[in-house]
């Protein structure tokens, strides 16, 4: 006891020591240079451009970039896949691109999934938003829509960027936690940015934890612009919409599938392709006029903010396949660079102060991975059209340039390459008037933080809010400081005061009244506190059945993973009969035996094992299904695992299906006294079994769930 007493006593001469080290010390650049504001670019007008001036922006942006080689800072645990974009519905009233007019073409596109925080071997079930990055290789040229799985980001200016990642990667003193955020140092900045609110609660709800790469829906993240023939220019949010539909794991689940198979999701999405189930989503965009530009309650150029799709339909114009695996893992999945900055004619940027500095970002980044300015020559990045121009030369140059010129104008070249008139097809800039003051702030229309977290968490079904609960909970947690979590506390009470007291209850914490700090830090030394703090939130709308996974797709249980219990003796025409309706609807079926290699059914047929008891668990499937047959029922009674797997399963709210002397085992499980849930299929149809599934999860078996023993 008294050498625990001595280690808090050097603790907290540590603090104090370290605080008076503090005292005095203001921040500069790496030339000195005492910095004023580190949370905003320098902008034409508050609203205008990020100015390519901005010394600052550029170090730490450039630091940032460079602090980690060969492997991605961000992104670095990736999976991918080969396919095409079809257009189905020609939208030249608002963009030229010939992606979005031609609706008679293919075009070959690389997708990128990823989580973010971790490193490259780290699980795939972390808590964490998921990249989806698309490279279109158009006839015009490549076109790379880089987004993630949720339609906000966390932060509003890209200055802020190395800030949130430092904070959620592992503390530098001992690099811990891996591909975490429930630390202090994360929750730290969150609880001191209040702008990070709305994408973290979507981190905190069940997006977070996708079933399937397959399963979870695409956002371009910025407001971008389409431009026409005409030179008219509209507003303009991308999003994905996967075929089958939006599906997620419960907490409980991911942190087993990552002890059981942390390859889960780049094993997902390879298997899917290999056996011709190809993964698909349809193209959407939300389109807003210029003259609307100010119309909503919320600023677009807003990175933290969406549109509600109940104020702006998405209208669905295309379709994207996915039909081919990478050959090469690291020539292609590694290798591939996305850059904000790859558009085509037909589309524009805004003055969304994220993107403005990804564009920057992006390409320094891409020349600390690959090491060279000619990255865009390995052959995944490779454009399907021709390049001409006059760069040159630099490391890793793999084509050999002809002629004697490498300069414009010539005629000794010919004047060769020529310029591209518009008329062409030669990319021109949208003329966006500008005429501001050049200023290092912030638009007072992005000060509002707590109203679309609010409206978010309200159009959530009640098992959603009851995971969110459970996830701030988690996550704090894990924290340390007291004083940390009374600050989320109180900033999630501004969102919801009934989840910031399911919140506290789990803490054993009260809310508290008041913080000591302002709300919002993200603000220069110099400027107006009141004038960049949160307003009240307000409810422009009440909910938005769009954002709720209650609302997805439940009509495929195509590539669902379905565990068939059995040993020898298993009944054949139980077990062919619900098999041959399963893969009917492109399910996959897996045998799990006592043992590895073959088992026989009671027609002494042999049949594969896919896997033996011991060697897997019940969160690698979606469903059960227990055939009759005595002899095999008997041996099954005798491992205690396919009782676990049973319950695991029912606690996970699956379904649960048994045929004849089946209905013995689940008698010996928690099962036996919820027979009467509308998931657990006892002598039923096969196609009840199917409906069951396709419905995802029993989420109304939740409080029963909660009481299966570990």
């Amino acid at each position: 006891m008294a050498k625990n007493n001595s280690s808090k006593d050097q603790k907290s001469k540590d603090l104090k020591q370290f605080e008076k080290d503090a005292e005095g010390k203001v921040m500069t650049t790496n030339q000195g240079l005492k910095v004023n504001d580190t949370n905003n670019s320098l902008k034409a007008g508050e609203r205008g451009s990020t100015l390519l001036e901005d010394f600052l922006l550029r170090e730490k942006i450039t630091h940032f970039d460079h602090e980690r080689i060969p492997e991605r800072i961000v992104h670095a645990r990736g999976s991918a896949a080969h396919g095409y974009f079809e257009l189905t519905k020609n939208i030249k009233k608002y963009s030229k691109a010939g992606i979005f007019t031609d609706t008679d073409r293919k075009t070959p596109v690389f997708v990128r999934f990823s989580t973010v925080a971790g490193s490259k071997g780290s699980p795939d079930l972390a808590r964490d938003v998921r990249g989806f990055a698309v490279k279109f290789y158009t006839q015009e040229g490549t076109w790379d829509l880089v987004g993630n799985n949720m339609p906000i980001f966390f932060i509003q200016d890209a200055m802020k960027f190395p800030d949130l990642i430092h904070s959620v990667k592992p503390e530098p003193n001992n690099e811990i936690p891996q591909a975490a955020s429930a630390h202090d140092t994360f929750y730290d900045f969150v609880s001191h940015s209040t702008e990070t609110l709305h994408n973290h609660i979507w981190a905190m709800s069940d997006r977070a934890i996708p079933r399937s790469l397959r399963m979870m829906e695409g956002f371009g993240i910025h407001t971008f612009r389409l431009i026409n023939d005409k030179n008219e220019s509209h507003f303009v949010k991308f999003h994905w919409k996967p075929k089958l539909g939006v599906h997620s794991v419960t907490w409980d689940e991911a942190v087993k599938i990552n002890g059981a198979d942390a390859d889960f999701h780049r094993r997902d999405l390879w298997d899917a392709i290999e056996a011709g189930q190809y993964p698909e989503w349809e193209l959407g965009i939300q389109v807003v006029a210029d003259k609307d530009e100010h119309k909503f309650d919320f600023d677009l150029l807003d990175p933290t903010k969406l549109i509600p799709e109940e104020m702006v339909p998405v209208e669905i114009i295309g379709r994207m396949v996915l039909n081919r695996n990478p050959e090469n893992f690291f020539a292609e999945t590694e290798q591939v660079a996305f850059l904000p900055g790859h558009i085509i004619p037909g589309i524009d940027f805004t003055n969304d102060p994220l993107l403005q500095g990804r564009l920057f970002s992006y390409r320094d980044t891409q020349l600390s991975r690959l090491g060279s300015p000619n990255f865009h020559q390995i052959p995944i990045n490779r454009p399907i059209g021709e390049v001409h121009n006059n760069q040159r030369d630099g490391h890793m140059q793999m084509d050999i340039p002809k002629g004697q010129t490498a300069y414009f104008p010539n005629t000794l070249g010919a004047g060769c390459p020529h310029l591209a008139k518009m008329s062409e097809g030669g990319f021109h800039s949208y003329e966006e008037r500008i005429d501001a003051k050049k200023v290092r702030t912030r638009s007072e229309s992005f000060s509002d933080h707590f109203s679309q977290p609010a409206f978010f968490y309200r159009s959530l079904a009640d098992w959603e809010k009851a995971h969110v609960a459970d996830a701030y909970t988690f996550e704090l947690g894990k924290c340390k400081q007291t004083y940390i979590k009374e600050r989320m506390l109180y900033l999630i009470a501004e969102i919801d005061k009934d989840l910031a007291k399911k919140v506290g209850k789990g803490l054993g914490m009260e809310i508290p009244k008041s913080i000591e700090k302002p709300v919002n830090q993200a603000i220069g030394a110099d400027a107006d506190v009141k004038k960049h703090q949160p307003p009240k939130k307000k409810n422009y709308l009440d909910t938005d059945p769009a954002l709720s996974q209650a609302n997805t797709k439940f009509e495929s249980i195509a590539t669902r993973q379905i565990a068939v219990l059995v040993a020898d003796g298993f009944s054949m025409s139980n077990f062919k009969s619900m098999k041959k309706a399963l893969e009917k609807e492109n399910a996959m079926v897996k045998i799990i035996a006592p043992h590895g290699g073959k088992i026989k059914c009671d027609e002494h047929m042999e049949h594969d094992v896919d896997a033996a008891i011991m060697t897997t668990e019940s969160v690698l499937f979606d469903a059960i299904y227990i055939p009759g047959g005595k002899k095999s029922i008997t041996t099954l009674l005798e491992e205690s695992k396919y009782k676990k797997f049973i319950n695991e399963a029912f606690k996970h709210c699956k379904a649960i299906a048994a045929d004849k002397e089946g209905e013995d085992l689940i008698n010996e499980t928690f099962v036996a006294n919820y027979k009467d849930d509308k998931a657990i299929l006892i002598n039923e149809k096969p196609q009840s079994f199917i409906d069951a599934i396709a419905k995802h999860r029993n989420w109304e078996r939740m409080d029963i769930a909660a009481k299966v023993p570990a």
